[in-house]
């Protein structure tokens, strides 16, 4: 038995010696460390940025942009300006996740399938170890994060799935959600350029989201801006991925034709600007109108879908299993 592990254990006996409650999350959870990007610190350190540490470590609460954040809090300077970090204890990062990602009025089964999916996320950027000086961000880039939750159906929904993750071949996955798929989810390969076995096209109905259905008018000016070009001319559909959504785009400027990757495209006007790649367009005037489904990059579990299983008497495993099929639930201490 490893060294860590027989710590744990014999931490569990201690307390359970003494007649104390412990949950697994308690023992095994740790902390993790989350960088805060909101409007008064937007920016991410570039990879090989050097950071240095202003002051000391704080404790106590910090008031960012309206939010409240608890546990310690560290201040670093790079060339593009300061990055707070928070660490707090893992378990709470989770239960802030889940308000932030899904509210707290969705139905119970949905909250824990969100709470398990959020905690294998977490679990499995943490293990990556992509970055020194914090796990991972508060953004969409990863997952929202919004400091503290204090809402007692998300509190127990976390904890009645406490430690639990999603695992294939006995290693944690890369749990990817989005919140609304228009239909149909996307394979992973056309988005991010790689293969999950756990990870499938499947139909499923998420016709209540807000986005289920939208439309957006976009100046050809704005695009040009986004794109940084000039003397656009048109903007084309090239071609569609397997599921149907907007692969490529054909774009004329000036003299120029660029092929652009929707997803891309999609980055650079904004993702709340262009909600997904499932969309038509069209020519109005100076303007380009998209029509389109969906919310998200469309890959693995889709939130509102994964809602209304919940409402039709589906449980949170059930939800799992149809979203990422092949994985089994474990408990995260032995990762």
């Amino acid at each position: 038995m490893k060294n860590s592990k027989l710590r744990n254990f014999l931490f569990l006996i201690f307390f359970l010696a003494a007649g104390c409650r412990l949950s697994v999350a308690d023992v095994f959870a740790g902390t993790i460390k989350v960088l805060i990007v909101d409007e008064t610190c937007p920016s991410i350190p570039e990879k090989n940025e050097h950071l240095e540490k202003i002051g000391n470590r704080m404790k106590g609460d910090l008031l960012a942009s309206g939010v409240h954040y608890k546990g310690e809090i560290e201040v670093w300077k790079g060339q593009n300006g300061l990055y707070v970090i928070n660490e707090i204890p893992f378990e709470d990062y989770i239960k802030s996740v889940v308000e932030a990602e899904v509210g707290t009025s969705w139905e119970m089964e949905a909250l824990k399938a969100q709470a398990v999916i959020a905690r294998t996320y977490a679990i499995y950027q943490k293990n990556a170890g992509g970055n020194s000086y914090y796990h991972l961000t508060s953004s969409v880039q990863h997952q929202a994060y919004k400091g503290n939750s204090s809402d007692s159906k998300v509190s127990y929904a976390v904890e009645r799935t406490a430690g639990e993750i999603l695992t294939f071949k006995g290693k944690p996955i890369e749990a990817l959600y989005h919140s609304t798929c228009g239909g149909r989810t996307e394979l992973p390969e056309e988005v991010f350029g790689k293969n999950y076995p756990y990870l499938r096209s499947v139909e499923s109905s998420c016709e209540n989201s807000p986005y289920w259905i939208w439309e957006k008018k976009i100046p050809l000016s704005e695009i040009e801006k986004a794109l940084d070009i000039s003397d656009m001319k048109d903007i084309t559909i090239k071609s569609y991925t397997a599921t149907g959504r907007v692969k490529e785009l054909d774009v004329a400027a000036g003299s120029d034709q660029t092929v652009i990757k929707a997803t891309d495209f999609r980055k650079m006007l904004g993702w709340q600007r262009l909600p997904s790649t499932d969309f038509s367009l069209t020519r109005d005037g100076d303007s380009i109108i998209f029509e389109g489904k969906g919310y998200g990059h469309g890959v693995g579990l889709c939130q509102w879908s994964a809602l209304e299983m919940a409402k039709e008497g589906n449980n949170y495993k059930e939800i799992l299993s149809f979203f990422y099929p092949g994985t089994e639930i474990h408990l995260y201490k032995d990762y």
